[in-house]
């Protein structure tokens, strides 16, 4: 048998003719044998002189020795191991043959030994270590406050440093100490502060607006003011200003007209509340009138009503077409009794109150009986209504007669608008081309815009100087008012007041105001 097989290592030997069975005679003799390598090894292979005492063995059975020392061998430790247990098995070999007798027979307690010594010497005696990546001082700095991080805690993130205290929400300046945190770019923040920023809050309730069912933020906007508000509010009774169409909000007041309609605290600033105090904008609106030589001679009656009052008067109307659902004004062509406002109400906290009217019977003495307008309205939206109704009546007392309704309603938007602009933006007025007014003399046309100018309104803002001077003239809200009101008119979606508009607008542009009212008066449409 091979001498080189490492199971030799568990036969036992017979010395002086007889057997030794003994597992620990057959240990201790292994082990003398190991120590004679490690005596060996430490004097030779290794040859590393530390000035400590070599192992001292005491008797034949117990031996002590020191830990191994280290090696300047650049060898894997695991390679050395082994070669010294080959070493030894070699060597326990070479003596147990030298022996007279040889060995006889193997036992299964010399097998457990070798493999009890085999796996002794395979198993790593230490974890295994792996080194840690060195940073020099100085290494890592604060991405916040730009010093060095000495050996305290510290965070990395976004591939910097920082000291726990510098790591800062950008939004409210704290140190964010939470495990989750949100990012935008390079910004840090809370994930509370960062809901606060982008996520949308309704201008109504003043909360978070929730998502839909597929997880989306999903609100309403309102495409003049740009208030955002949850979709809930357009079916929960949330009032709205009947003016300017915003919602009311939670830490705002509206005011209850009594009819219906509420309004808000701006647009109640030059609210026109009843048919007394509406007398000098209605003049000036005439004379709006008469400076674009399109004056009236009729006298025709103008009334502040409530909404049932105009309803009422809606119904007894033989003809005409109203915009539906809300109807703010109306030029009457048939006798009626109409209910008035005959006396402001007073402004108190639970709204208006101690609003006065008063019957009245309208008599046709001409094409038009009357205009009705709702009350309650600011001062430039009941101007827009007046200019637009008092169109109707010039139309009807000139013979324009049985026209469809957007071409009806579109001219007299169109009228409605050009006051508004010269209300809002005066020195816009000059904007229409004047090729409808640059072939005949202003001295002998009725259709001329103004006696010394091609622009489609009057060479002085009469309503301008008769209305806005007795209030100290408009405010910046109520400027932004008459932006919306024109708004609403260049946006109306309706096919008579809004396509209609846009048609005679686009014709009063190109031709004029005196040729699209004559090509309307000839063929009932506008020109092309």
């Amino acid at each position: 048998m091979s001498s080189s097989n490492v199971n030799h290592l568990s036969q036992p030997c017979i010395y002086a003719g007889h057997v030794v069975s003994s597992h620990a005679e057959r240990k201790s003799r292994f082990m003398k044998w190991l120590s004679k390598i490690f005596k060996s090894g430490a004097g030779s292979s290794r040859g590393v002189s530390t000035g400590e005492e070599q192992p001292q063995f005491i008797g034949d059975e117990n031996m002590v020795w020191r830990a191994p020392f280290r090696s300047l061998d650049d060898r894997p430790r695991a390679n050395k191991e082994k070669e010294e247990l080959d070493r030894a098995i070699a060597l326990s070999l070479t003596e147990d043959l030298k022996r007279p007798n040889g060995y006889r027979w193997r036992t299964e307690t010399d097998d457990d030994l070798a493999r009890s010594l085999r796996d002794s010497f395979n198993s790593a005696p230490y974890p295994s270590y792996t080194p840690r990546e060195y940073y020099p001082r100085g290494y890592r700095t604060c991405a916040g406050c730009k010093r060095e991080i000495g050996y305290g805690n510290y965070l990395g993130c976004m591939g910097s440093f920082f000291h726990p205290e510098c790591f800062r929400c950008h939004a409210c300046g704290y140190p964010i100490t939470e495990h989750e945190f949100s990012l935008s770019g390079r910004d840090t923040y809370h994930k509370s502060c960062f809901k606060e920023l982008t996520h949308p809050k309704c201008e109504v309730c003043h909360q978070f607006i929730p998502t839909n069912g597929v997880g989306l933020i999903e609100y309403r906007c309102h495409p003049f003011w740009s208030q955002k508000y949850c979709p809930s509010h357009e079916h929960d009774y949330t009032s709205r200003c009947c003016s300017c169409e915003r919602l009311e909000s939670v830490n705002t007041r509206y005011y209850s007209l009594g009819d219906g309609r509420s309004l808000c605290l701006e647009c109640m600033e030059s609210a026109i509340m009843d048919t007394g105090d509406c007398q000098p904008l209605y003049h000036a609106i005439r004379d709006y009138y008469e400076g674009m030589n399109m004056r009236i001679d009729q006298q025709i009656p103008m009334l502040l009503v409530e909404r049932q009052a105009l309803n009422e008067a809606i119904e007894g109307e033989k003809h005409g077409f109203h915009h539906m659902p809300e109807t703010r004004g109306l030029c009457l062509s048939e006798e009626q009794t109409v209910t008035s406002i005959l006396k402001r109400p007073r402004m108190e906290r639970r709204g208006l109150v101690g609003i006065r009217t008063q019957p009245q019977k309208l008599i046709r003495r001409c094409e038009v009986t009357a205009i009705l307008v709702l009350y309650g309205l600011p001062r430039l939206l009941t101007g827009a209504i007046l200019a637009h109704e008092l169109m109707h009546g010039w139309l009807r007392l000139n013979d324009y007669r049985n026209l469809r309704p957007e071409v009806e309603e579109g001219i007299c938007q169109v009228l409605s608008h050009m006051w508004l602009e010269s209300e809002v933006m005066p020195t816009s007025r000059n904007n229409i081309p004047s090729s409808s007014t640059a072939s005949t003399s202003s001295s002998s046309s009725t259709w001329s815009y103004g006696p010394s100018t091609s622009s489609y309104g009057p060479s002085t803002p009469a309503s301008s100087t008769s209305s806005s001077s007795k209030k100290g003239g408009k405010s910046s809200v109520e400027n932004k008012l008459g932006e919306f009101f024109m708004h609403q008119i260049a946006h109306d979606a309706s096919p008579a007041y809004g396509g209609g508009y846009r048609s005679a607008m686009a014709a009063v542009n190109k031709y004029g105001l005196r040729r699209t009212l004559d090509h309307i008066r000839y063929t009932g449409t506008f020109p092309e």
